[in-house]
């Protein structure tokens, strides 16, 4: 009885990193969507945190390398403009990296983005990384983030967690970090604010 509910203890804080099959978008989608940032490399780790008790309920990191992507390990993300292979998502322009913490920013939780400028090579590294680590099982999403940053260099002291908000309070310690904290005061439900913010960008685009 202990073992399962030790078990338990360790899953809960995680259910926000959903289960879902794995998708795997062709070579053409991902050319058309291709996106980046013509600013200096960086990368952007994301924890959703829980209002109420600051737990953490999924990690995510998006990386600024020859593509702008998000490494979404057993996410939800989703819009239809937005290419996946194996949790990584393609095409992250400015309006789409907002309806991503827009998406997860709700009643409930909010979202902490935790930003760290690093060379070309550091990023080009996280998205070769990325691409060879999903896709991710459920409740890995912490741990698949802190094993590519403790691959990249200044990042070596990272320790793989279970946990999103262990992993955002070892990153709050170190060196150059810019945080920022984005909420909102919307539906609870997850899926409701991607169906309702894939609807929006689809109007965008007819306008």
């Amino acid at each position: 009885m202990r073992l399962i509910l030790c078990l338990m203890a360790l899953v809960l804080p995680l259910a926000a990193c959903s289960t879902k099959p794995a998708i795997y978008a062709d070579d053409a989608a991902i050319r058309a969507a291709s996106y980046r940032d013509p600013g200096p490399a960086y990368i952007t780790v994301y924890t959703m945190i829980r209002n109420q008790t600051g737990g953490g309920g999924h990690s995510a990191m998006l990386i600024n390398a020859s593509q702008r992507v998000i490494f979404d390990p057993a996410g939800s993300f989703y819009l239809d403009v937005v290419p996946e292979r194996n949790d990584v998502l393609y095409g992250i322009t400015p309006n789409v990296e907002f309806y991503y913490r827009s998406s997860h920013a709700r009643s409930t939780y909010h979202v902490l983005s935790q930003t760290f400028r690093v060379s070309p090579e550091q990023a080009e590294l996280a998205f070769e990384l990325a691409n060879q680590a999903g896709p991710v099982a459920d409740a890995l999403c912490a741990d698949s983030v802190g094993r590519i940053l403790r691959q990249l260099d200044g990042f070596e002291s990272v320790t793989p967690t279970m946990f999103p908000a262990a992993l955002s309070k070892q990153l709050s310690q170190l060196p150059g970090v810019t945080e920022f904290r984005y909420y909102e005061d919307d539906d609870p439900d997850l899926q409701a604010a991607l169906a309702d913010n894939n609807a929006r960008l689809a109007a965008q685009k007819k306008q």
